[in-house]
């Protein structure tokens, strides 16, 4: 199962552990606040976020949309920029029941993981802010202390979750035995069917057919109106 027989509790980020979309919400931050042409900017970034929910985004592309404005200002500037985007718009879409979840799996014992799609720089600190430890996402690159726009090694996105995951179970001497996976994306669904006990989160339609397909939980994470 793993170190002294702990599970492994695996969370998407957006629209699961969070009641909308991280990276989305990044970009829209920086047309807000007038750091990237905002005409641009929003309508690619309304365009990728567009086919993310079709199942047919190119992450490459999109990442090297994503990065790019943190090559165009200093780091110490994004970093405080960041700062005020978590307290603004991330800590509005982290919910009591995402939190009691969270608590779930750590008085269980487990090992809690964040898988997510969307870039390091914007979900790192999600992850310190959430308590959870261990995170997997695209890594910005860094060399001599400047952002350089490319992420580093396989993108955390559909099957190259599952990639990624083995690799970090490798390195940090766990299995799947006994694991479980928390995500609402169809995206998803390739790491959904490897662990031992999916779960589908306000699902999107692709994935709710499948998780009732199989007979998988569908839970909600939003706090009731």
């Amino acid at each position: 199962m793993g170190p002294d027989n702990v599970a492994l509790a695996i969370f998407d980020l957006d629209h699961t552990l969070l009641s909308g979309d991280s990276d989305h919400a990044w970009g829209q931050f920086l047309v807000d606040r007038g750091l990237v042409d905002p005409a641009v900017h929003q309508r690619r970034n309304d365009h990728f976020y567009e086919q993310y929910k079709a199942g047919c985004l190119d992450i490459h592309e999109y990442l090297e949309f994503a990065m790019r404005p943190l090559t165009e200002y200093d780091a110490d500037r994004m970093h405080s920029e960041r700062e005020t985007f978590l307290n603004e718009r991330i800590e509005p879409l982290i919910t009591e029941k995402a939190r009691d979840l969270i608590r779930h799996h750590e008085e269980r014992g487990d090992t809690l993981l964040i898988i997510t799609a969307t870039n390091g720089f914007v979900t790192y600190p999600v992850a310190d802010r959430l308590g959870i430890a261990h995170i997997i996402a695209p890594h910005p690159e860094v060399i001599d202390g400047k952002y350089t726009g490319k992420t580093v090694g396989i993108p955390s996105f559909q099957e190259g979750k599952v990639t990624r995951l083995q690799a970090w179970m490798e390195e940090h001497g766990h299995e799947m035995t006994g694991s479980y996976f928390y995500s609402d994306s169809h995206n998803d669904l390739p790491l959904l069917k490897l662990v031992d006990h999916p779960v589908a989160v306000d699902p999107d339609p692709t994935l709710l057919a499948s998780a009732e397909a199989q007979g998988w939980p569908v839970i909600s994470l939003r706090d009731s109106d």
